[in-house]
């Protein structure tokens, strides 16, 4: 069967300061879409993989313009659906040095934290596909964005399509009386493939690093700090068959360490590490490797090292890309798997 991905989310009116502006020096701001799920759809499509994106949007001109971009570069639509009132919207200020980056959100009752169950025919959109992706954002907006998210996980299980998320914990998003300790186990135990960082796990499931303060890495990250918290999450979630950590080592807003750990329940598999010097745009980073490491997993079967270096350097790459989606390559990404980071021109 021909690998076909489905992701399930909200996508976002993005509006970002020129260069690094400050909100308040800004006359302008630079209009782009994005969302973690979409992201993940654009990175799989670019990759020459099926894949549709599945959200509710607004009947008006700003969404138009939102699916006829998805839809440039290549991802499936047809299964959105559509109501509501709004987009949701992001500004984003881009941090420098020792300036962080900032985002405000404005989703509130956006399509599709209005979403119910039943809007959706999951057993239609789940036809002919054999992997499903959504992300801890999506659960955070609304109560029903998160009983449609487990009714998707469920009707996937059902019909045997692998299920992966990224826990993605944003304390800013959840602001409808629920806390995601209450609202992710049950969506996370439909899993097979679960991504995510030292604060996911800690912030979402209380599962914290053994012997390891993740305040103090001053920019090194040591992987295998992070084989516990890999353990604890597959012992938590029976039917996890991989666990995924994201190492980031923050030694400035322009300057990060970038590796992971892939888990399989018996072998620690790391990465290895990139030093980024100088970022474009980092917003997008965990989705393009999640795009990578779903690519991976589903092109050099039974390689899981492979697997987790393509997401790796696919994120690397990411990194230099301005906007929310990787635009990055298969061949770019196996050249830089390779070991050619000189970026010298290609003629």
């Amino acid at each position: 069967m021909k690998n076909k991905v489905v992701t399930f989310g909200e996508i976002m009116l993005r509006l970002a300061t020129p260069g690094y502006l400050r909100f308040s020096q800004a006359k302008e701001f630079t209009a782009t879409f994005g969302g973690g799920e979409a992201n993940v759809a654009v990175s799989l499509a670019n990759y020459g993989i099926p894949v549709s994106f599945v959200s509710r949007l607004p009947e008006n001109d700003i969404a138009k313009s939102c699916v006829m971009d998805l839809k440039k570069y290549g991802v499936d639509t047809s299964d959105i659906v559509y109501g509501g009132e709004r987009l949701g919207i992001y500004f984003l200020e881009t941090g420098a040095v020792a300036r962080a980056s900032k985002v405000v959100y404005d989703r509130a009752h956006s399509s599709i934290a209005d979403i119910e169950p039943g809007m959706i025919n999951w057993e239609e959109v789940f036809e002919g596909a054999n992997w499903f992706h959504w992300t801890g954002i999506t659960p955070a907006l609304s109560q029903g964005a998160a009983d449609v998210c487990l009714e998707a996980i469920k009707v996937a299980r059902k019909m045997g399509v692998t299920v992966s998320c990224d826990l993605n914990y944003r304390k800013n998003l959840w602001k409808y009386g629920k806390k995601a300790s209450e609202v992710m186990p049950a969506l996370v135990e439909g899993c097979d493939v679960i991504l995510g960082n030292e604060e996911d796990a800690e912030m979402v499931f209380g599962i914290k690093p053994k012997g390891f303060d993740v305040t103090a890495t001053q920019g090194k990250v040591e992987a295998q700090a992070f084989e516990s918290v890999c353990q604890q999450l597959m012992d938590r979630f029976s039917n996890a068959k991989k666990v995924i950590i994201t190492l980031r080592g923050s030694i400035n807003a322009n300057h990060n360490t970038w590796g992971g750990v892939l888990f399989n329940g018996k072998t620690l598999f790391e990465s290895p590490r990139y030093d980024i010097t100088h970022i474009v745009d980092r917003v997008g980073g965990g989705d393009s490797f999640m795009g990578g490491l779903i690519y991976g997993l589903l092109t050099y079967t039974d390689d899981d090292q492979k697997a987790l270096n393509f997401a790796v350097a696919a994120s690397c790459l990411k990194h230099t890309i301005y906007g929310d989606f990787n635009l990055a390559t298969v061949s770019e990404v196996e050249k830089l798997m390779g070991g050619d980071a000189s970026g010298r021109v290609s003629r």
